[in-house]
């Protein structure tokens, strides 16, 4: 269960980031000018406030990577995929096939397209880092959808076509 929360302002929107005082366990984007728990008063931990310092260093371009524990539920599946995104470094992409094969699953490229969607953490769990074997930007379930991804990309120095 959630015990925690704390919002952050982003260049792509406020963040909410949730935590169980030991890791985070999500993070949302705002989509359309809302969060899920806005009603909500904040009470951070450790936890989310460095998260909160990282995110706000990821924005600034002075950090590539996370280091924060992660809390994730998923199935198996759900989190082989989240795995094979968290060892792609800032700046890198890869396809929906490349990370099917990874996992073991060549012909699983809309399972894998799922999984991706259903990430909790996206930002921390980078899965605006996978486009489609055209290197086009097909989708993204966080924030404003394709504008975020984008973004996200063209801020690490990748080139999106949409």
């Amino acid at each position: 269960m959630n015990t925690s929360l704390r919002r952050v302002e982003s260049p792509i929107g406020r963040i909410e980031l949730t935590g169980d005082g030991a890791a985070v366990t999500s993070l949302t984007i705002e989509r359309q000018g809302h969060l899920p728990l806005e009603e909500q008063q904040e009470h951070s931990d450790a936890v989310l406030e460095r998260a909160a310092e990282q995110l706000d260093e990821y924005f600034a371009g002075t950090r590539t990577d996370f280091d924060l524990p992660l809390s994730l539920g998923g199935t198996e599946f759900q989190r082989a995929v989240w795995e094979q995104l968290s060892a792609l470094g800032f700046g890198e992409v890869s396809s929906y096939g490349e990370i099917g094969r990874a996992t073991g699953r060549p012909t699983a490229g809309r399972a894998v397209g799922g999984a991706i969607g259903a990430n909790p953490v996206p930002i921390i769990v980078p899965c605006h880092r996978v486009l489609a074997s055209n290197n086009r930007v097909t989708g993204y379930s966080a924030g404003n959808g394709i504008p975020t991804k984008i973004w996200l990309l063209e801020h690490e120095g990748i080139e999106a076509r949409p």
